[in-house]
C-alpha cells in the first residue's frame, strides 16, 4: 500500500472508534457494479454496502432525483405535511401491497419501531396483560446493534459488557418450525425472524419451514414480523423473499436498498392494524419521511422494477451459485445462496475466511468474511454474466490457492 493509503487507514485508526475491522483498502469513487481505490484500481463490489447498493454504485436517475429534490427541500420534520411522503406512501404500498407504512432511517430503527408497535397492539388488540409480552427470535440473529436488539442477540460479541439487558424475549433455533410452536404462549405478540440469515453467513431454512411459521402465528395470534432489511427488494431473485414460500408477513422490514445506499432510508410495511395503534407523539423521527429520503426511496424503487433488476438477480445469481458449486477446492465446506445474496462457507482448517478477502482484493474483488469461517458474496443486482464469470474464475484461483 502506497503510504497516501497508509495515512488514511492511520488517522482512522487515530480518532475514530475502532468497532469496525474494514479490509485494507481505500475506496474513493463507485459506479454501477464497480468501485475504485484512490490509487485507481478497480474492483468488482461483492459486498454492495451489505445489500445496500442493491442498484449499484451511483445510479444515475437515483442520483438525479437526489440532486433535485436537494435543490426543492430536504427536510421539514413530520410537524407539518411534505409534497414527497405521500406519494412515497402510495408507491411503496402498491409496490409491496401493505396497507400502512411507518418511515425511519436506518434498520435497526424500523427494528425498534417494530417491537414497540407489536408490543402496543400486543396491549390493546390482543389483551396481554400490561408488560408481559412476549417476542419470539432465532438463535444467530441478525437485526442491528442497539441497545434493545442486542437483548436478544447470541453473539457474544454484541453483548459482553453492555448490560443490563430488556427483556422480553425468548429464543429459539433458525428453521425449526415445532421449537415455535412450542415457544408461543398467550402473551406471545409477534415472531421476529429473518427470511435468510444473512450476518450468520447466509442460513436458508428447510423448504416449507415459512409455509408452517406462517400457519402457526395465524393461529395463535402472533405477529409474525420479517426482518426484509438484507433479504428485501430483490436481493433474492424476488422482490421480497417471503415470496419463495406464497406467504405475506403482518409486519415487512425494509431498509439498505431501499435508498440504493444514497441516503438513510427505512421503513415499515403492516398489512393490518399493527400501526395502526399509533398515536400522535407516542412515536416519531425528525429525519424520518423527510422529503430528501422520499424522493430518493421513490427514485430506487422505480429503477429497481423499471431496469428488471430482481429478474436479473434471479437469472444471475443461479449462474453464480451454479458456478461456486463447481468449484473443486478442499477449503470449501458448503455452498449456498438463493438470488445474489450468497455464501462460501469454509473448513475451519482453511484457516479463516479473511486471508481469502484479502487475496481477492488482490485480484480485484472485495467480498467479506462473517463468522470466521465464511465469505459473504453479495454484488449489485446489475451485474451480468461476464461479470459473473470474470469473478468466479477468480474465486476458483483464491479457494484453490496454497497459504502454507
Amino acid at each position: 500500500m502506497s503510504s497516501s493509503v497508509l495515512d488514511f487507514i492511520a488517522t482512522e485508526a487515530r480518532f475514530g472508534a475502532h468497532n469496525y475491522e474494514p479490509i485494507g483498502v481505500v475506496l474513493s469513487r463507485g459506479e454501477g457494479v464497480s468501485v475504485w481505490d484512490t490509487e485507481g484500481n478497480r474492483y468488482l463490489d461483492c459486498l454492495s454496502a451489505y445489500s445496500a447498493v442493491s442498484q449499484g454504485h451511483c445510479h444515475p436517475k437515483i442520483l438525479a432525483a437526489l440532486v433535485e429534490q436537494a435543490h426543492r427541500l430536504t427536510l421539514t420534520s413530520r410537524a407539518f405535511h411534505n409534497d414527497q411522503l405521500a406519494l412515497f406512501y402510495e408507491e411503496i404500498a402498491a409496490l409491496t401491497g401493505s396497507h400502512k407504512v411507518l418511515p425511519m432511517n436506518s434498520g435497526a430503527e424500523a427494528v425498534e419501531s417494530a417491537i414497540k408497535s407489536v408490543r402496543k397492539w400486543g396491549y390493546e388488540v390482543k389483551g396481554v396483560p400490561d408488560g408481559q409480552a412476549e417476542i419470539i427470535v432465532c438463535a444467530n440473529n441478525f437485526h442491528g446493534r442497539t441497545l434493545g436488539i442486542v437483548s436478544f442477540s447470541t453473539d457474544p460479541e454484541t453483548r459482553t459488557h453492555f448490560g443490563p439487558f430488556a427483556p422480553g424475549f425468548r429464543i429459539i433455533p433458525f428453521g425449526d418450525a415445532a421449537a415455535l410452536e412450542d415457544a408461543i404462549t398467550p402473551n406471545t405478540v409477534a415472531f421476529l425472524v429473518e427470511p435468510i440469515q444473512g450476518e450468520a453467513g447466509v442460513v436458508i431454512p428447510p423448504a416449507g419451514y415459512f409455509t408452517k411459521v406462517r400457519q402457526l402465528c395465524t393461529a395463535n395470534n402472533v405477529m409474525l414480523v420479517l426482518d426484509e432489511i438484507q433479504t428485501g427488494l430483490g436481493r433474492t431473485g424476488k422482490l421480497l423473499a417471503e415470496q419463495h414460500e406464497g406467504i405475506e408477513a403482518d409486519v415487512t422490514l425494509l431498509g439498505k436498498a431501499l435508498s440504493g445506499g444514497f441516503y438513510p432510508v427505512s421503513a415499515v410495511l403492516s398489512n393490518n392494524d399493527v400501526l395502526g395503534t399509533l398515536r400522535p407523539g407516542q412515536h416519531g423521527s425528525t429525519f424520518g419521511g423527510n422529503p430528501l429520503a422520499c424522493a430518493v426511496a421513490r427514485a430506487a424503487m422505480r429503477v429497481l422494477v423499471e431496469e428488471g433488476m430482481i429478474e436479473n438477480a434471479a437469472r444471475q445469481g443461479a449462474r453464480f451459485l451454479e458456478g461456486l458449486k463447481g468449484i473443486r477446492a478442499n477449503t470449501i465446506r458448503e455452498v449456498r445462496g438463493r438470488g445474489l445474496m450468497l455464501a462460501v462457507e469454509l473448513h475451519p482448517e482453511a484457516g479463516g475466511a479473511r486471508r481469502y478477502c484479502e487475496a481477492l482484493q488482490g485480484k480485484g474483488i472485495l467480498a467479506k468474511d462473517t463468522h470466521e469461517y465464511t465469505i459473504r458474496i453479495a454484488p449489485p443486482l446489475v451485474i451480468t454474466s461476464d461479470q459473473v464469470d470474470w469473478a468466479l474464475e477468480r474465486l476458483a484461483t483464491t479457494l484453490t490457492q496454497d497459504f502454507s
